[in-house]
């Protein structure tokens, strides 16, 4: 068996949505200390709708198809729907990635969500805290 799927090598050597925008609407960074991949997605909203959405990743082949397929995931999607975005959904998307290789999928939900509350509070928009993930609790993708 194929240790990555044909859909992540896909999206790997044809990342969708690379590049920056300008006068993005929402920016979120986020990073994983132990491996060294850091995700940037930029959002332009228009009407509650990601109108479009860009990415630019440091990192490995997973991190990078992951930035790719959660950028074709949310694009054209109503914002409430984009903060449902899982890095499940992500990694199933792709037809799945190895074990070790999930914390790029999670980095994936945690820059969309990162940009989404950028957006919210440039724009002065209620949100619940509790919504968003804490990128600097890693826990949750740093196991050994």
């Amino acid at each position: 068996m194929a240790l990555y799927s044909e859909k992540v090598m896909d999206h790997f050597r044809n990342p969708r949505n690379v590049g920056v925008i300008e006068d993005a609407d929402g920016i979120g960074e986020v990073g994983n200390a132990k491996c060294g991949d850091i995700m940037k997605m930029y959002l332009k909203i228009e009407d509650g709708i990601i109108v479009d959405v860009k990415f630019e990743t440091f990192g490995c082949g997973s991190a990078i198809a992951s930035s790719s397929m959660a950028t074709e995931l949310i694009k054209g999607q109503p914002v409430s729907e984009a903060m449902k975005l899982t890095n499940k959904a992500v990694a199933e998307a792709l037809d799945g990635l190895p074990d070790y290789k999930m914390h790029c999928s999670v980095l994936a939900e945690e820059a969309i969500q990162s940009a989404l509350k950028d957006y919210y509070e440039k724009n002065g928009i209620a949100y619940d805290e509790e919504q968003f993930k804490d990128p600097s609790d890693c826990a949750h993708c740093c196991e050994d």
